[in-house]
């Protein structure tokens, strides 16, 4: 087993026989181009990061230094340190390699004074063997040198040269360059986060030492707990993939539910051993099951410099292993694998299943064995069309089908979109995004759409720095991934399609291994643009060809050369297939009044946020949202000045990124429109914020955009999921977005510390199995209230609909059973003019309705409670609820309203710390809630100890709707 030293925090294996030494134990330095800079680094890590250790900056997310450190952007930075500690024993026989899992982003790599590399793609990893740099130095340098180049320079000189075609398509600061350039596109600015162009060894990095004819102690009885710690005596796994599917299943076939298992194992590696005969042994101990030694074709060469890749696979009966399920649908079951690759010098026939008939009987040679962990599952993108029959007898409107099957069965699917956690990635830990993960979990989310214009997500911390997909499958959360295209127009020619290419492949190999992965699609929202710019511009049509080229056949064929277990697509947002064999985009080849593909919504005047009319009819919804502004414990983190806390400071505003600027003016000088979006809203239909103190104005400013946007998406999630049981056959709704990457207007549903929005406590509802809606139309004063349910069989249940007035008394209440088919809906009233649908003899002004069911879902009580008001709450007669908080033990709280009723009664825990509210009772997420008079609600607060400290009970903050007016 191989030693991996100087990596602080692991628990990890002790020395053998080859070494894997981490480059983080270096003491590296961190130089400017000129010089004048000069301060000691960290590996991971990036530019700002160590300049912010070393006090040359202050952290770079305060207040405006998203304009201030711009410098930095515009600088080289070179990361240096002495290799000495890790290659003084380097003996004789030895290779040493230089392992990067990722470079950020255009550098120059140098050892011992020699050039190894020019790199130019973040999203690649790289080996080199430099043993001969190392044993030769040029002028006793003994450096490991990556010197970074600026990232937006290189994109201006680039976009310079005479082969470089103009990009018809708009930005957001950094403009015109990201296209050119394989990196984060997100880092150049979006309308959610800032610009800070990072560079640096954002992802680890290690030193791997091999030995010839030495001996590996790692094996099926032992095996590494990683590839990379594998890698002992003289072989190194660079690669590892692990695909299991159907026998005869294909990325655009429906997997025959009764045929075998498929298990595909490929490795790349480097070996300073030969072998004619290798072979590979896959065991999966918990169920007893091993392949025996499966014969690879071909053979390994001795070579450090180049990738040999071999493959084996074996079948396993169906039936045998459980079957990995999104954790709402199941068990997300998973296995430990132990993968053997034997590198025989010779080898008997009689002990190789399928040997080659002419390999004689010698040698041993090596063996390296590691554990990885994966799961039986099938997931289909269903694309095809509706069968004439079911469209006759089901109503469903024609055209195609477009939504996702786990294990055979079509579900629907609820989630969120996923961008990057932080603008560094080198600081994001695994604590932090499994509280992002887990709060999907509790909110019911059953996938994450892994937005394209981020960056990969890791499998694991020891070469990604931290997990993502590791804890999706142990989570039961799906993961929608893409290929890192968004919002442009990317060009087609001869340097940049290798780099591509050698990326896509190396992820779409490393995360094959990931049950939670759903798909691939080719990137963000770009079929949309170019069919803008082929209708719209006298040359469209070469952008189109070059969309086609890309996204329609080069990026295709990659993944599908590498994958035979989840669909590709080529966009987020897509019209859908003319064909899957051959693939064929359906592009405006379309139908009027047929459905095609999935869609999105995105509309900022506030007067249409519950019009049903502006909401798409769609078979999937990929994103929609609504931004808001972060907690005033966000703000307190960056703003540095009393000034600052308003609405409308300079500061708040410059943090606005919607609409973009488009270049590089500070502030942005389209904030104001998205700050008149928010304002609007809010407006129109909460009381309008306003009282003698002016931080509590601004918390509930804050507060209320948030309370604003839960409620519109809510409106169109039950709009989406009634679309199950409708003609759209709707069968996804995934929210824009989940995660915040830093302090500032925003459409998450979480704020960059991990502090839920009130969106987060409004999905937890509205992604249970069962739920209920009243869906009001108020130019036709029609409520209709329908009962959705997610769940594969049956559902019966009991709603109860009770009249109140804002002073809290019940004017009447009703029960209704009702009984909900699988994947669809029930409507469980109808009622037209507000004569009819108010208690007799009240107004609109004076009253609301509280919607609480009651149903049994496997076994277990499902409750779902949702509110109508007849008027927007900004004209509500809203009464003094008058609170009053009672601390129990454990950080619970009781809740009462004295007075009258408390709209989205709401309580904060107190800054620096992470966690969110649960019912007493129920264990359920709760918070944001119609506080009744003489109907106490207790809730506790659950920590995340990992991530922050637990708080005292007076720290709390208790606030409503009242409180935009009242003190």
């Amino acid at each position: 087993m191989a030693k991996l030293s100087l990596l602080a925090g692991l628990v990890l294996p002790a020395l053998v026989a080859a070494d894997v030494q981490s480059l983080a134990g270096l003491d590296w330095t961190l130089t400017n181009a000129n010089g004048s800079i000069a301060v000691p680094a960290k590996v991971p890590s990036q530019a700002h990061l160590d300049l912010f250790a070393a006090g040359v900056i202050t952290e770079p997310l305060l207040g405006i230094n998203d304009f201030a450190q711009r410098w930095i952007v515009n600088d080289n930075w070179t990361y240096t340190a002495d290799l000495t500690p890790l290659t003084q024993s380097l003996s004789a026989d030895a290779r040493a390699l230089l392992v990067f899992y990722g470079l950020d982003t255009i550098a120059n790599i140098t050892v011992a004074g020699h050039p190894v590399a020019w790199v130019n793609n973040q999203f690649q990893q790289y080996v080199y063997d430099v043993t001969d740099f190392v044993v030769a130095p040029v002028n006793n340098d003994t450096n490991v040198t990556v010197a970074f180049g600026s990232a937006y320079l290189y994109g201006l000189n680039v976009t310079s040269r005479p082969d470089a075609e103009f990009s018809p398509t708009g930005d957001f600061e950094y403009a015109g360059v990201r296209q050119w350039i394989r990196k984060t596109q997100s880092d150049f600015g979006w309308d959610w986060g800032p610009a800070f162009v990072p560079s640096g060894i954002f992802k680890p990095a290690f030193l791997v030492t091999l030995t010839p004819n030495a001996t590996n102690t790692t094996g099926p009885t032992n095996p590494a707990p990683h590839p990379l710690l594998a890698s002992g005596g003289g072989v190194f796994i660079e690669e590892s993939s692990l695909e299991i599917s159907k026998v005869g299943q294909t990325a655009i076939s429906t997997p025959n539910q009764t045929a075998d298992w498929l298990v595909n194992v490929t490795l790349g590696v480097r070996s300073l051993a030969a072998s004619d005969a290798p072979t590979l042994t896959i065991d999966i101990p918990e169920l007893n099951i091993t392949s025996g030694a499966l014969a690879i074709q071909g053979a390994v060469p001795v070579g450090t410099n180049v990738t040999t890749f071999v493959s084996a696979a074996f079948a396993i009966p169906e039936g045998v292993p459980a079957r990995w399920f999104p954790h709402n649908l199941g068990t997300p079951q998973l296995y430990n694998f132990t993968i053997t690759l034997a590198l025989p010098t010779n080898v008997s026939s009689s002990n190789v299943s399928s040997p080659s008939p002419d390999v004689a009987a010698v040698g041993r040679g090596p063996e390296v064995s590691f554990t990885t962990r994966s799961g039986f599952r099938t997931i289909e993108l269903v694309q095809t069309p509706y069968p004439d029959e079911e469209v006759a007898a089901r109503g469903i409107t024609p055209g195609d089908q477009w939504h996702f099957a786990v294990n055979g069965r079509a579900f629907y699917t609820l989630g969120t979109n996923i961008i990057p956690f932080d603008p560094f990635y080198a600081r994001t830990t695994s604590a932090q995004v499994r509280w992002v993960l887990e709060s999907a979990v509790r909110s019911g989310q059953n996938m994450l759409r892994v937005w394209g214009g981020g960056i990969y997500q890791p499998s694991d911390a020891l070469t990604g720095g931290y997990d993502f997909y590791g804890a999706c499958d142990e989570l039961g959360l799906l993961a929608w991934s893409e290929l890192i295209f968004s919002d442009a127009l990317y060009p087609i020619n001869d340097w940049l399609l290798p780099s591509v290419a050698r990326e896509v492949r190396q992820n779409v190999r490393r995360v094959n291994r990931h049950p939670s992965n759903a798909q691939w699609a080719g990137g963000n929202e770009i079929e949309g643009i170019v069919l803008s710019v082929n209708a719209s511009l006298a040359n469209g049509t070469h952008y189109l060809d070059e969309f086609q080229t890309l996204f329609g056949d080069v990026l295709h064929d990659i993944v599908q050369e590498e994958e035979t277990s989840v669909a590709y697509t080529d966009c987020s947002t897509t019209s859908g297939v003319l064909s899957l064999d051959p693939y064929e985009i359906r592009y405006n080849n379309k139908t009027p009044g047929y459905i095609y593909g999935n869609g999105e919504r995105y509309n900022y005047d506030a007067s249409q946020a519950f019009n049903y009319s502006t909401y798409p009819l769609s078979r999937f919804m990929n994103e929609f949202g609504f931004h808001s502004q972060p907690s005033f414990y966000s703000w307190e983190e960056v703003l540095t000045s009393a000034d600052d806390f308003s609405f409308n400071s300079t500061v708040v505003a410059s943090r606005d990124h919607h609409p973009p600027a488009g270049g590089l003016a500070f502030p942005n000088p389209n904030a104001p429109e998205g700050q008149g979006e928010m304002t609007r809203a809010v407006e129109l239909w909460l009381p309008t914020p306003g009282t003698a103190d002016a931080n509590q104005t601004f918390a509930q400013w804050c507060w209320s955009t948030q309370v604003f946007q839960s409620l519109n998406m809510l409106a169109e999630i039950a709009f989406y999921r009634r679309g199950a049981g409708r003609g759209e056959r709707n069968l996804g709704a995934l929210v824009w977005q989940l995660n915040d990457v830093w302090q500032g207007a925003s459409w998450s549903a979480l704020e960059h510390s991990g502090r839920w929005k009130v969106l987060q406590y409004g999905l937890s509802g509205a992604f249970r199995p069962v739920v209920g809606y009243p869906f009001w139309t108020p130019d036709t004063e029609t409520l209709e209230i329908v009962v959705s349910s997610d769940r594969w069989e049956p559902v019966d249940g009991l709603a109860q609909l009770t009249w109140y007035d804002w002073s809290g008394n019940e004017l009447n209440s009703t029960k209704t059973a009702f009984s909900v088919p699988s994947l669809n809906n029930s409507e469980i009233l109808l009622a037209h003019g507000l004569e009819n649908i108010l208690p007799q003899g009240t107004n609109a002004t004076d009253v609301w309705l509280l919607l609480n069911l009651t149903a049994q879902v496997e076994n277990k009580t499902v409750t779902h409670e949702q509110y109508f008001t007849p008027i927007t709450l900004a004209s509500a007669n809203l009464v003094d609820p008058a609170i009053q908080v009672t601390a129990g033990p454990n950080l619970t709280f009781t809740l009462s309203a004295l007075g009258g009723v408390a709209p989205f009664a709401w309580l904060d825990h107190p800054a620096g710390t992470v966690g969110f509210f649960a019912d007493n009772t129920t264990g359920q997420p709760l918070n944001g809630f119609f506080l009744v008079p003489g109907i106490d609600r207790t809730v506790r607060f659950v920590p995340n100890v990992e991530l922050s400290q637990v708080p005292e009970p007076g720290e709390f903050v208790v606030r409503s709707l009242w409180n935009n007016t009242n003190l």
